[in-house]
This record gives structure tokens, sequence and C-alpha cells, in this order.
């Protein structure tokens, strides 16, 4: 349920920093040091150091660029750096000086929000009498126009964004930094210490943190990779507490969650946990061997695949925790609770007829969405294959370039062009013919089993499919286009950025001509996708002033569903009990890396580590009462995916810690709130600090960084 605004609720949501305010007396009575006022501050302190990784978030930690992050986070970058001979990922990385600093996976940026300005008025202004894709079309060329407008100041690349499903824009003015450098990250055996076992559970002892460097031209603007770049000097960084927390302390989190869904109306919850997540949970555990099978360990290609096998993994377990959390809070019978109440208030005042008629037309749309979900799912999935995908953006490139760069598609106009190209070339470090061949088998098996109503008979002509197609012919068919296509060369790709849309035509690429041929069946589906999101962007804002109106009554403060935009999160840290005769302690110790070992993968502990930890080497980061350094802790703070890597802090806006993991029972929180079971799991700053001091002998990042004793 939504935020309820007592001191004893007081740690549920996701807040904008515009709304602090209104929770500032909470705030003060949770035990913050800082005035709350200066969270609201987007250029000054603590916030003008936290900062967004596009899929994740991070801090400004010194004042020459140094970014600290979670190690899973960063890890793509260690992954593209790693080869089988020079694996990163296994032995770790750490710059001795900042010319050995490495280039980060092509497309990683680092994003500083300076400013946010509301902009309802000129995205939504007329278009209430508008048809569905007129709608659609008008908010989504506003968005563009004025992200262009904002994106005039060199460095900055801007973003509009949507909250309360639509009813209110915004502007995020963003600094972009695009040399972006790895300067540490620990060994997989401390980075991922525990590796899928471990993933959302506790207790937990894993080091989940590494760390970059923003790079800028010598002139202080932003600029690509050059040798002659120097490090970005933020306004504001943040001090690394030596100190850090006890049980109890008051905690909160900057950073930039990336989706809930605590407004979704029955119909789409039902769908989701009837259907969506129960399927998507099978196909990913097929996929996952599919990839593993064909990418056996110690090859160069298990090396290139490490990123999406630990996507899927932790995409697997977070669906299961979805559905088991589902089950155990009764997500449908809450659902269905709270639309009947909101009904009832609707119904006890004529002037609210209108909400009422805007979400029973929310209702069938929901349902009409979620059938073309069901319908298109299988489709979706056979047209993932790498080669397939880099074909059809490419096409779709030539299209949109025949078009005025203002009225291009959003991922086709000039300011996306160097993300189009780095997409471009990471395919080289992340595909290999025999996995990709793998996983678009196990994809035409699934999409084969559907039926005929669901297949799409322009794919099926494409790729010789009929009822009579034996699985056993997949691995022919699909050979037929790997032994024919250029595209897996980096070159051949890049240079097809450059073509016409006559030319792609008439390519004799099977995965071109495969593109073309399914190019107006994809469009339909798009015009239909957006005819559908251009209703909701008449009626979802009316279900959500309802949903704001009911629970102001009541009381309560809505937050909006969080799209990945800056947000504060504020608890203490607290252990739990999450469901009977199971307790979980707020910290875990040295101690327990050392029960865990096996001295194989995923509990496969450095050895210096070991010695450290038997030899109770602790320095100056035990936590008196634990006798012992603190390795990871638990938290009440509101949090889901995009929030890893967001600095965790302490009441005087110290960083005391990343939060990066949330334990199983909490992941449905996505959905439902539940105070009891919601817990977030976060790496202490003091093993941060006890790792890069006694175990990788990172010394001089400690030196660059301001430790708070």
């Amino acid at each position: 349920m939504p935020l309820l605004v007592s001191p004893s609720w007081a740690k549920e949501g996701m807040f904008t920093p515009d709304q602090l305010q209104q929770v500032s007396g909470e705030l003060k009575e949770a035990g913050i040091d800082i005035a709350p006022d200066a969270l609201a501050d987007l250029t000054g302190f603590p916030m003008g150091a936290i900062v967004s990784l596009g899929n994740c978030s991070a801090s400004f930690v010194s004042p020459e660029g140094l970014v600290v992050t979670n190690h899973h986070c960063a890890r793509g970058s260690v992954q593209y750096n790693s080869t089988a001979d020079k694996n990163y990922l296994e032995d770790g990385f750490l710059a001795a000086k900042k010319t050995d600093e490495l280039p980060a996976a092509p497309g990683s940026r680092v994003y500083v929000t300076t400013q946010v300005t509301d902009i309802t008025d000129r995205i939504r202004a007329g278009t209430t009498d508008f048809d569905p894709l007129e709608r659609f079309a008008a908010v989504e060329q506003r968005s563009k126009d004025i992200m262009a407008e904002c994106d005039k100041d060199a460095g900055y690349r801007c973003q509009v964004a949507n909250f309360y499903g639509g009813a209110q824009y915004k502007l995020m003015k963003r600094l972009e930094v695009r040399d972006v450098r790895l300067v540490y990250a620990p060994a997989d055996a401390i980075g991922k210490y525990g590796g899928d076992i471990d993933n959302w559970q506790w207790p937990r002892h894993t080091g989940d943190f590494a760390f970059y460097r923003a790079y800028v031209a010598p002139d202080g603007s932003a600029a690509d990779f050059d040798e002659a770049n120097v490090p970005y000097q933020p306004k504001h960084h943040l001090k690394v507490s030596a100190s850090g927390l006890k049980d109890g302390d008051f905690v909160m989190a900057a950073g930039y969650p990336g989706s809930t869904n605590r407004y979704t109306l029955l119909a789409e919850v039902e769908n989701t946990f009837n259907w969506t997540y129960p399927t998507f949970a099978v196909l990913l555990q097929d996929w996952i061997g599919a990839i593993e099978d064909s990418a056996p360990e110690g090859s160069d290609a298990r090396v290139k695949y490490e990123s999406r096998l630990a996507g899927l993994n932790n995409f697997e377990k977070n669906l299961r925790g979805q559905m088991e959390g589902a089950r155990r809070v009764g997500l449908v019978d809450r659902r269905r609770s709270r639309e009947a109440e909101l009904a009832n208030w609707i119904a006890d005042n004529s002037a609210r007829a209108e909400y009422g008629e805007a979400i029973s037309l929310l209702e069938a749309l929901s349902e009409e969405t979620a059938k073309a979900a069901r319908s298109n799912f299988w489709y979706n999935n056979v047209s993932r294959p790498q080669l397939f995908s880099a074909a059809r953006r490419l096409y779709r490139l030539a299209k949109e370039r025949e078009k005025a760069d203002s009225e291009r598609e959003p991922g086709y106009q000039d300011r996306d062009m160097a993300f189009f190209r780095q997409r471009m070339e990471v395919i080289d470090r992340r595909f290999d013919p025999i996995v990709d061949k793998a996983e678009w088998a196990l994809f035409l098996k699934g999409y084969l089993k559907q039926p005929q109503a669901e297949r799409v008979k322009e794919f099926d002509s494409a790729l010789g499919l009929s009822a009579d197609t034996n699985p056993e012919e997949f691995p022919n068919i699909v050979e037929q286009y790997y032994a024919n296509t250029k595209l897996g060369d980096g070159n051949v790709r890049l240079s097809l950025m450059d073509t016409t849309v006559g030319q792609l035509e008439a390519s004799d690429d099977p995965f071109m001509q495969l593109t073309v041929a399914m190019y107006e069946y994809d469009r339909n589906l798009e015009e239909e996708s957006e005819e559908r999101k251009g209703r909701s962007l008449a009626l979802r804002p009316a279900y959500m002033e309802a949903i704001t109106e009911w629970q102001r009554e009541h009381g309560q403060l809505t937050y909006p569903d969080a799209n990945s935009t800056l947000r504060i999160t504020y608890g203490t840290v607290l252990g739990g009990s999450p469901r009977d005769g199971l307790a979980y302690l707020p910290f875990t110790t040295l101690e327990g890396v050392t029960a865990k070992d096996t001295g194989e993968d995923p509990f496969n502990s450095p050895a210096r580590q070991l010695e450290l930890i038997n030899a109770r080497d602790f320095g100056p980061y035990a936590l008196d009462s634990l006798n012992s350094v603190p390795v990871n802790f638990l938290s009440d703070l509101d949090s889901t995916g995009g929030n890893s890597g967001s600095a965790t802090l302490n009441a005087r806006a110290e960083l005391v810690g990343l939060l990066f993991d949330g334990t199983f029972e909490s992941v449905n929180s996505d959905w439902d709130f539940d105070a009891r079971t919601t817990r977030t799991i976060h790496v202490d700053s003091r093993y941060m600090l006890w790792v890069m001091d006694k175990v990788d002998g990172a010394n001089a990042l400690i030196e660059e960084m301001d430790i708070a004793q």
C-alpha cells in the first residue's frame, strides 16, 4: 500500500527530491542530522555527488572524479576487458596509476542530474481531444523537441520522464560524462562471492563494490575517450565513513530506481502473476541451460556471456521471489480489495463519476494489452538473436534517416548515434555464433509449439516453417543464416550504418532479408502498441488523480512509481523476521565468509583474505559490538532494481555502504510494500575499506578519498 505519513510507516516511499519537504518532520524524527531541504538541492551537497550510470546508481567519492558503484554494475566493463587468458573476472583489476585505467564497456556513461523542471503543461496541452495515435505522437514529439532544446547546452543529455501514469512530466537536465574508465574491481571471489546461490538471500557476504573514474576534455567539456582527457572534478563528493553504522541507526539511500508497479490494476497483476512470470520463469531455466551447454566453463565464449548469464540467473531468481511473495501476501486479493475501496469512494460522490468511467475503460485496456502481450510473447523471443537484432536496428536506422532528424523515432536521432555505434561495437565482445545459434534454436522450439493463431505467417514463410516442421530441423535452418551472414564482423555492422534503404533491401545477407520481410509486420505491431499507449495517456492520469485524492483524504502521500529518476528513501539499520521461526540479524561478519568457504566457485574466497580473517587482522574497521568487520547489513529501505549502487548514507550524509540487493522475501515489494518482509541489503563501507586496504592493496584510492573516522 502507498505511504502512510506517520513515523511507524515513514520507511515506505521512493521520494522525488521535491517531495522531501512534505516529510521533513518525519526525516528529523527518524534521525537525520543535515537539513532535509538539502536533499532537494540537486547541485548542493550531498545530492550533487549522486549520479546515474544509466542502469545503475553511483556516487562521486573524490575530487578527482572517482565513482563508486556495485561490482555487478561494473562487471560488464570487467568482462568487456577480459579474455580467457587475461581474466579480470577471476583475478580482479586494480589500476596502479591513472594511466593504467581501462576504458569501460562501450556506451558507459556517468549522468549528473543538475535540474528538474515541471513541463506537464507543455506536454499535455490540448491532447485530451486527440485520438489515441495523435495523442501518443504529440507527447512523443513534444518530448523530443524539449529534450533537443535542453541538449543544446554542451555536455548535457536531457531526459523527459512521466510520473503518475502520465499525469505529470518533468525535464531532467543531466550532465553526461562519456569517458568512463575502470579503476578497480575486486575478483569475483569477493565481488560476486556466493554467486547465484546467495543472490537475494540473507545472510550475505558479498563485496559488491567497484570503482570507475569520470574523464572530460582538458577544458572541462564532455568528450569521448582520449588519452589527453583529464579526471572530471565534481562540485561535490561524499566522505566515506570508516566508523559505519550500528543496529537501529538512521540510514538513507539516494539513487535511480528502475521501475515499480504499485499502482497497477488488478487485470495487470493477474496477467503478470498468472501467465507472464510463470511462462518466463520456465523459459529462463532453458535459456540459461542453452548458454551453459554451448559455452563451456573456461572458454572464451563463457567469458563473453558471463554478464548475460548473471543477468538471466538474477532475473530467474527474482521472478521466483516475486511469485512466492505475491502468494504469501495475497497480492491479488489485496489489489482487488484496494480497487473495491476506491470504487466505493468514487460512488460516494457523483462529482467523481468521471474517475469511475476512466477506470472502467482502463480496466478494459489492461485486458487488451495483456492479451496482446501473451500473443506476441514467442515472436518477440524469436527476434532476440544478436545478429537478427542488429539487422533490424540497422534497417530501421536507414528508414528513419529518410526523415528529418526531429521526426525520427527515439533511438534513431542524431543524439543517439554514439550509443547506436557503441551497441554495434560491443557485440564483438558479447557474441559467439555457437551460443547465438543455440539461443535461437531454443526460441524457435517454443515458438513452434504455439497455436497457429499466435504464429506469424510472414515469419513462418521467411524461415520455411510449417505445421509439419520438426524441431530437429532447427539446427539446419539456423545454420543457413549464420553460414551466410557477414553481420558477425563489427566493421561490416558499422559500415551498414551509412547505407540506404535500397542498398539494404538489395542485400543478400539472410538476416537482412529476414528483417526486410518482417518490417511491415513489426511496424503494425508497433502502431497497435502506440494506439494502446495513446489511450492509456488519457485514462491512467485520471486513475492516478483518483488514487491521489482518495489517499490524501486518508492522510496518505502518493509517491510516484519508480521510473529511473532520482529518488531518496530512508529508514533504519534493521534485521527482521520475514516468516515464522526465521530471524535475520542486521549484520554479517568476516567470520561468515570463512564459514561459507568451500574453495570452489562461488564460495572460493581468496587465500589472502582467508589468512587475514583467521589472523583476525581487522585493522581499524571492526565494529566493537560484533568484535569483527561487518561485511553486509540490512535496512528497511524501500528499493528496487536500478537502485543497485545507490549511495547508502548516514545521518550526516557520509557514505556508509552501497545498496546492492534485497532479500528473497522482499522482491515482491515492486508490486506491494510489506513492512515486515521488505529488507534491503548493503555492502558495508568498513568491509570495502578493509578489502581495499588489507586484501587488494588499493591504498592509493583510500588516500584519494576523504575518510571519515
